[in-house]
């Protein structure tokens, strides 16, 4: 039987000694990054439920091995193919798997943002790279390695509709199951931000039918343990939306969130302030089992161009957040830390802006010139791409181009004073306080929910 071993290399990457050490000694920034690492590859898991019955299939996250113990792994098993995904920080490790795979006679492929944004780069490294959305190709590439006949490049349509979406293979995760789950309820955003590739890097925006999302939601339920004599219920599965901006589109809101209420499970979604304005929706929100919203503020002295209707007064943002939370759900405010303009006083204003604010949790990440965005073809024109920074630096947490009012060194010295404020044990206190009151509104109380 044909065997595909399906490999994530995800996860946040800290390259910096002196960010790593206040990332293990800032709770906030500890938490959310041990959050993201327990999240499933939901891509690689969504081809495993393309690949036909006459096929097998395994899922091994990288990060859960060192590089050479996972490729003896991986060798032991023969597997007919190895579809390796990757984040733009850890390509070059994923390229390094590949090519210790590829020495050892197996074959792979690469896909997902940033295989689809530098195809010709993946290409050196493995048998076959998928260019945009892995499902319209993924049998047709299963069909090809199995005869031994893999081409170089498999490009999908741009136009890709979630209504033909698989189940995902959540049984593939194995014991123990992660804290949480990943479910995508659609794909790309309405809105072209300058700094975001996911929205317009795989084509067109598309939602998913809130059929499928309930199947799902009913398959992650189906692998959770049963009840015992000793344990009569089951906590809720904690899901988090892999979705760029959830209530964006075009689709019946109120279809959604009777879904979500019907699944009885906890959540968490990215989405707009725009949502604040509309009361109704919230309090759906709220009592369809969201936790906690991300949304993206992005910096106070620049206007990134393509946010649309996204774009106005700070107040009006805040007015919306606000409502948000009164209705019980949490907002978890992202800024962008050194786009054009940025000075080390406007940072000392964004550090009294957030101790001061009603925000109950903020992240904070570097402006960061993803390949394929509008940014980073701004900055390559404007020659301020750092040449001597490759892709392991694009973490978020690096600078990797050369800011305009500030040098290099002043922007990485004010963005880790900016993350020693911000996330010192008081400050985390009092956004972990205003939480806990934020879900008391909806009867839940703080130790009931895993932290972000």
């Amino acid at each position: 039987m044909p065997h595909v071993a399906f490999v994530p290399f995800t996860g946040l990457r800290v390259r910096e000694q002196e960010l790593l050490e206040l990332g293990m000694s800032l709770p906030g920034l500890r938490e959310r990054a041990d959050a993201i690492a327990e999240l499933p590859a939901l891509g690689l898991l969504t081809l495993a439920g393309l690949t036909p019955p006459d096929w097998s299939c395994s899922y091994q996250p990288a990060g859960d091995v060192g590089r050479e113990s996972l490729i003896d792994y991986i060798v032991d098993q023969r597997p007919t193919l190895v579809a390796v995904s990757m984040l733009t920080a850890s390509a070059e490790e994923a390229y390094q798997f590949c090519a210790g795979l590829r020495r050892a006679g197996l074959r792979t492929v690469i896909g997902g943002l940033h295989a689809t944004a530098c195809p010709e780069e993946a290409r050196n490294w493995c048998d076959a790279v998928v260019v945009g959305h892995g499902e319209p190709v993924w049998q047709a590439l299963l069909a090809d390695a199995a005869a031994g006949e893999l081409r170089p490049l498999y490009r999908a349509p741009r136009i890709y509709n979630l209504v033909q979406a698989p189940l995902p293979r959540f049984d593939l995760l194995g014991s123990p199951l992660p804290a949480r789950f990943t479910v995508q309820t659609q794909r790309g955003c309405p809105l072209a931000c300058e700094f975001c590739g996911a929205s317009r890097l795989l084509g067109r925006f598309s939602e998913k039918p809130a059929s499928l999302i309930e199947r799902e939601l009913d398959s992650i339920k189906a692998i959770l343990p049963r009840p015992s004599p000793s344990r009569l219920s089951v906590s809720k599965p904690l899901i988090e939306l892999a979705d760029d901006n959830t209530f964006a589109g075009d689709r019946d809101l109120d279809e959604l969130c009777d879904v979500l209420t019907r699944a009885n499970v906890r959540y968490f979604t990215e989405a707009d302030w725009r949502i604040g304005k509309t009361p109704d929706l919230v309090r759906r929100l709220a009592n369809s089992g969201c936790l906690q919203v991300l949304v993206g503020l992005e910096s106070q002295i620049f206007r990134y161009p393509g946010m649309g209707e996204k774009l106005t007064a700070w107040n009006t943002i805040i007015d919306a957040l606000t409502a948000i939370q009164e209705a019980g759900v949490a907002v978890n405010g992202c800024f962008i830390l050194g786009a054009d303009g940025e000075t080390r006083r406007s940072l000392d204003r964004l550090i009294e802006f957030i101790l001061d604010s009603p925000l109950a949790d903020v992240q904070l990440t570097l402006q960061t010139a993803f390949p394929g965005t509008a940014l980073r073809h701004r900055l390559y024109k404007e020659g301020r791409l750092l040449a001597d920074r490759g892709w392991p630096y694009y973490t978020l947490f690096d600078v990797t181009y050369r800011p305009d009012r500030l040098n290099v060194a002043e922007l990485e010295t004010a963005f880790r004073d900016c993350l020693r404020v911000v996330f010192a044990p008081d400050a985390v206190a009092r956004r972990r306080n205003i939480r806990g009151q934020i879900w008391r509104v909806k009867g839940k109380a703080p130790t009931e929910v895993i932290q972000d």
